[in-house]
């Protein structure tokens, strides 16, 4: 008993614990009493966001295809976009789950909820809001300085690439996600916002889908003047040789067709940062070159 007493007046001395609350990118307010210490990740994306704000021996959990960093890939898998197993991310016991709103079922989200896991909606559309992500993960999991040293680098590029593209004449561009069937991304997809940061105009911004499916005529009619391709490990240059059937296009007359990491500019994550620094590249060279 003689140790009791100091303990409760040094306890009683830090004052009340104080819960951890952050508003999540479905607006919604998550509550936390104390930091996350099981920490289970819903998509790709977010397991790089989790180690990418220092809590990374948190993750108990991940999704199918979360190969990066490469200590992710040796993580319990819980299904993905095609489904959840629900058993298992309950079985890892998570006192945090970080979920992706418009990648997960939501019938499966609610579920997880209605047991009382909580939810974390981790949506980054906007290129500010990976920083914001990286903080409001960090505050959740206690890794807060390693976060915010993660934000401050990741904004401090972005400025960088802003600072040196900003004001350039723009140049009209097509994203190709995929070719069969024809892929492109609308304004509110984080790839439409990178091309804006290069000075580029996505020439499909205004289409409601994020990924939306499209007519090779509209892509004609409206003669981009850059072709740009999602570039993935092991593919080939058969989507080169399809366009160069249209030579009538202004990105195929003059030869401004290129490919970026697809996996990399995709993802909601500073390890776009590289992809986005050679989409810029290949803009520029079109802007320079373009009579």
């Amino acid at each position: 008993m003689k140790f009791f007493w100091p303990v409760v007046i040094a306890l009683l001395a830090c004052g009340p614990l104080q819960a951890i609350e952050v508003i999540d990118d479905a607006g919604r307010s998550v509550r936390l009493s104390a930091p996350a210490q099981r920490i289970v990740s819903l998509a790709p994306h977010i397991t790089e966001l989790l180690f990418a704000a220092g809590a990374g021996d948190r993750v108990v959990g991940v999704s199918q295809f979360s190969d990066y960093p490469p200590e992710a890939a040796a993580l319990p898998q819980v299904g993905g976009g095609a489904g959840l197993d629900l058993e298992a991310i309950i079985g890892l016991r998570p006192d945090l789950v970080v979920a992706w709103q418009s990648g997960n079922s939501a019938g499966q989200l609610q579920q997880l909820e209605r047991l009382g896991l909580t939810l974390f909606y981790s949506e980054p559309g906007m290129i500010d809001s990976i920083a914001v992500n990286l903080e409001r993960l960090g505050r959740l999991s206690g890794t807060q300085t390693r976060a915010a040293t993660a934000a401050r680098a990741f904004r401090d590029a972005v400025k960088a690439l802003r600072s040196r593209y900003s004001g350039r004449e723009p140049v009209t561009v097509f994203y190709q996600v995929w070719e069969h069937p024809l892929m492109t991304v609308n304004g509110e997809q984080i790839i439409s916002d990178w091309i804006r940061l290069c000075g580029g105009v996505n020439l499909f911004e205004h289409l409601a889908e994020l990924a939306p499916v499209i007519d090779l005529e509209a892509v004609l009619q409206a003669d981009p003047q850059v072709l740009i391709a999602g570039r993935y490990q092991g593919s080939n240059d058969g989507w080169r040789r399809q366009w160069l059937r249209w030579p009538q296009l202004r990105a195929v007359a003059n030869g401004h067709l290129y490919t970026v990491p697809a996996e990399m500019i995709a993802r909601q994550t500073p390890r776009a940062l590289p992809a986005v620094e050679e989409l810029c590249g290949h803009l520029e060279m079109a802007r320079q070159q373009n009579p």
